[in-house]
């Protein structure tokens, strides 16, 4: 089966030979290998390039064993291109796989690393560069600081419900229930039970992620970042902090003296599971003060089927599924997306006048362009509505305002303007955000 992503794809033409390293980034097994090594080259060969024009490493195969060497890997390279004026585009899979090596000239010295050998290959004029990345060590802080300010990031998801659909077809419905179940990992979609789907998202968590996180950062405390990760999956659009999640943990686990949890490494810990993209944190803006707030945050998993594997397939409640696979859309949508705080003058029953807090799930920006979302399973009622509806008329402002809901299916605008659509048309229409 062959899954289109031409949202990435096409980004990955727009950087040929822009003189940058093209660095494909995103959690593991979102399918960054795929887009290369398959969509990628097959338009190259679309666009004539030979075969033997694109030097591809592997370097978590034992046939490439011997480039993980960041020297060989340079030296290689450099006697194939340096001795042609013709184009040649170079594929690097795996990079994390790189070693480091003793410099040979001063061993005494920083070692050399595959940044110095893929910096180096740059500066040949007839020479594109790709490179996909897996968290373990290829996670964005490294990218932007190792490259100098020389590479394009090009961040990769799991499958939106529109790349899932595209890939399944058949009912929508049905569709949609399958995905908010199972989620888009691109090799669900090759997995013949449910059975085995569970299965290997639940491996990838135990074999995959947090062995990378553990490893990388020499994490002492496997149980509390473990710990973290279940908190987190359990209350995906929950306001929260370290501080609440250290207290939790010690609570719960009945922890004391030197075994007690700080707020401290919960939020290093926090870090950690952010930057290997396993979740997106969500801050609280305040649409008239125009600042954010330091916390409480909202965080939401990378993938709906990861979350629901990691809680062993429970708690399926449909507000917190439909808001996080909302929240990913829009950043996938490569929106920048807050949490809208805004307030409302109300009287308490002494007559006493205050300002309560209310909050929009999603303020939603690109290009300029705000848009005010909210996420509500179903709106049985008039005063649900307005319930749902009263945020936005705090804003002050004429931006665009949506209820996303699973209780429609057609669309259509209320008498204030604000449109109602359903969760399915809204994910399969990209031009509405």
């Amino acid at each position: 089966m062959e899954i289109k992503r031409d949202r990435y794809l096409n980004k990955v033409i727009s950087f040929m030979w822009d003189g940058q390293v093209k660095v494909i980034t995103g959690i593991r097994r979102c399918g960054k290998s795929y887009l290369l090594n398959t969509l990628f080259k097959n338009y190259l060969s679309s666009q004539g390039i030979s075969e033997d024009h694109i030097l591809e490493f592997a370097l978590d195969l034992v046939k490439d064993i011997r480039f993980r060497n960041p020297l060989e890997l340079a030296g290689y390279v450099r006697s194939i291109v340096e001795a042609s004026k013709e184009q040649f585009y170079l594929f690097v899979d795996e990079i994390q796989m790189s070693d480091e090596v003793a410099n040979p000239y001063n061993p005494k010295g920083a070692a050399i690393t595959f940044y110095d050998a893929l910096n180096d290959l740059n500066s040949l004029p007839n020479l594109d560069i790709y490179v996909t990345g897996s968290n373990s060590k290829m996670l964005s802080s490294d990218i932007l600081s190792q490259f100098r300010g020389r590479s394009d990031e090009i961040r990769v998801h799991p499958l939106s419900f529109s790349e899932f659909y595209n890939a399944v077809g058949g009912d929508k419905e049905d569709a949609f229930e399958t995905y908010a179940f199972y989620g888009g990992m691109p090799l669900i979609l090759s997995r013949p039970t449910d059975a085995a789907k569970m299965n290997y998202l639940q491996s990838l968590f135990s074999e995959v992620y947090l062995k990378d996180i553990v490893e990388r950062k020499r994490i002492k405390r496997e149980d509390v970042i473990s710990a973290i990760l279940d908190l987190i999956c359990s209350s995906v659009g929950s306001l929260t902090n370290p501080t609440n999640i250290a207290n939790t943990l010690n609570t719960r686990q009945k922890l004391s003296g030197e075994n007690l949890v700080s707020g401290n490494t919960v939020r290093s810990y926090m870090g950690y599971l952010a930057d290997a993209f396993l979740f997106g944190e969500c801050k609280r803006f305040d649409v008239k003060g125009k600042n954010y707030f330091d916390y409480p945050n909202k965080y939401y998993c990378e993938d709906i089927g990861l979350r629901n594997a990691r809680i062993g397939f429970r708690q399926q409640e449909m507000t917190h599924i439909m808001e996080n696979i909302l929240y990913n859309d829009l950043v996938i949508r490569e929106c920048a997306v807050d949490i809208g705080v805004v307030y409302s003058p109300e009287k308490d029953t002494n007559g006493r006048v205050s300002q309560v807090t209310r909050e929009i799930d999603f303020i939603a920006s690109f290009g300029g362009k705000k848009t005010y979302i909210q996420s509500a399973y179903a709106l049985p009622t008039e005063e649900k509505a307005r319930i749902e509806n009263k945020p936005f008329f705090l804003t002050g402002d004429s931006f665009p305002k949506i209820i996303v809901r699973r209780d429609i299916r057609k669309r259509w605008y209320d008498d204030n303007g604000i449109l109602n659509m359903g969760i399915i048309d809204f994910l399969l229409d990209d031009s509405i955000v």
